[in-house]
């Protein structure tokens, strides 16, 4: 039995001009959020273990986020942010590699123009990571998803999760073209996705399982449980639902599934993927 892994959440001391993202909407964010927090929320659902993921596109916090994750037994791994585009990275990806419980990268696309994906610099930086253990994240929304496409075509090697099933639009309704290019994307097998993030898709107000479940049913028949990991995206959730209670939707989702996919869903296959010490 492998242990209750969230694949997806964060760290962060907060400041307004870094986190000029988290608006009156979301006020409830506009605090720092440190390890002691986390364990409190872990205690309460029932989690063992967590991969942290960067929040800022800074070096600073990557080795912030690393130095945080050697000195707890609860952070299994980080994905921090590098400058894969840039000319430097070739230089700093062997120091990258050898951070202790740095697992993978991650870039913030979904704020990127069109062709970000597309481009010559990205990919020869991208194609840097194949020799070392580094995973990618991608982070986009769900009008992103053919360029993520030709991005995981072009390094078929590579490793790489889908964070927060593309965003799909929940709170609207909608299921295409969402869909569609969900289940292209998915043919590829070295590409997993993340179930995370999702409940701030939806409507903050009227967030509960019949609207969540058309689109988890996709994520299922698209990658099925092999592909897929179970993430909190903490504390950003807070803004729809609880930590403990968005553990407890997921498992209430996954409540008729076998023993074995429940148990790559909720911890095997993140400890597989970003290759975590159980």
């Amino acid at each position: 039995m492998s242990p209750v892994i969230d694949a997806h959440h964060h760290l962060w001391r907060y400041n307004t001009e870094e986190f000029g993202w988290i608006g009156e909407s979301m006020a409830v964010l506009r605090r720092d959020f440190l390890p002691d927090d986390l364990a409190s929320e872990l205690t309460s659902a029932g989690v063992d273990g967590t991969v942290v993921v960067q929040a800022r596109q800074t070096l600073e916090e990557t080795r912030w986020l690393c130095g945080i994750a050697t000195e707890s037994a609860i952070i299994r791994g980080v994905v921090g942010w590098a400058p894969i585009g840039s000319h430097d990275f070739s230089g700093m990806i062997d120091t990258l590699a050898e951070m202790e419980k740095l697992v993978g990268l991650r870039h913030v696309v979904q704020d990127e123009p069109a062709g970000f994906m597309d481009s010559s610099e990205f990919n020869r930086g991208m194609s840097l990571l194949l020799n070392t253990r580094l995973t990618f994240d991608i982070l986009i929304h769900e009008g992103q998803l053919e360029e993520a496409t030709r991005l995981v075509d072009r390094h078929p090697q590579q490793a790489f999760v889908l964070d927060h099933a593309a965003k799909p639009p929940i709170a609207a309704g909608g299921l295409e073209p969402w869909r569609s290019q969900l289940f292209e994307l998915a043919r590829r097998p070295h590409v997993l996705c993340k179930i995370s993030g999702l409940v701030t898709e939806a409507r903050w107000d009227d967030c509960h399982m019949n609207a969540l479940r058309p689109y988890l049913d996709v994520c299922v028949e698209a990658f099925s449980t092999s592909r897929l990991m179970a993430g909190s995206d903490w504390p950003v959730c807070v803004v729809a639902k609880s930590y403990s209670d968005w553990w407890t939707l997921l498992r209430q989702y996954f409540v008729d599934f076998s023993a074995d996919e429940q148990d790559a869903v909720f911890g095997g296959n993140a400890i597989n993927f970003y290759k975590l010490h159980r």
